[in-house]
């Protein structure tokens, strides 16, 4: 795996990627945390788009244009909601996941960059959260060479620290 993941402590909104997943409300249009400074930043032109989408469920994920982002796309990956771990929250954010992933790869998506899905106001256990995250995409890229790079972009230090302490050398910090 090792040059085939990387780490990043900043602004998903400013990495240089194919796509940006955005950790989405099922409605796709916007709301705080990462869908808000995406849907800021991409401008109006997302929203309007994502009102055709019919939204998403917990654990599915949707494709758009990345209009005035640096991504050519955005991937809107729904996330659960955290309710104590024992509603199939770790096999939904899985989904959400493993979801973006396949989209990647039927879009040609070589890069794409994920945030900290369910971890902010859906309350997911961060470690936790990161653990599914991490396994997941290993999963994955061990039976897709199409996509050759995935950036783990955290905001805040206790995910970053997280998911260092997690890759471990697997994974090269960039930016």
């Amino acid at each position: 795996m090792k040059g085939r993941i990387a780490l990043v402590k900043g602004d998903i909104t400013r990495i240089q990627a194919d796509a940006i997943v955005n950790a989405a409300n099922p409605n796709l249009l916007g709301g705080g945390g990462v869908d808000g400074a995406i849907h800021a930043a991409a401008g109006p032109e997302l929203r309007e788009y994502c009102r055709t989408c019919g939204g998403a469920r917990p654990g599915e994920a949707k494709i758009s244009p990345g209009f005035r982002l640096p991504a050519k796309y955005i991937i809107h990956a729904v996330g659960p909601r955290w309710q104590g771990g024992h509603r199939g929250e770790a096999e939904i954010l899985r989904q959400a996941y493993l979801n973006s992933l396949r989209l990647a790869s039927e879009h040609g998506i070589k890069t794409i960059a994920f945030p900290n899905i369910s971890t902010g106001i859906y309350g997911y256990p961060k470690e936790e959260a990161a653990r599914i995250a991490i396994s997941t995409v290993k999963e994955y890229l061990e039976n897709h060479p199409e996509i050759e790079r995935v950036i783990f972009v955290t905001y805040d230090d206790e995910n970053y620290r997280i998911y260092k302490r997690l890759l471990g050398d697997e994974a090269e910090e960039a930016g």
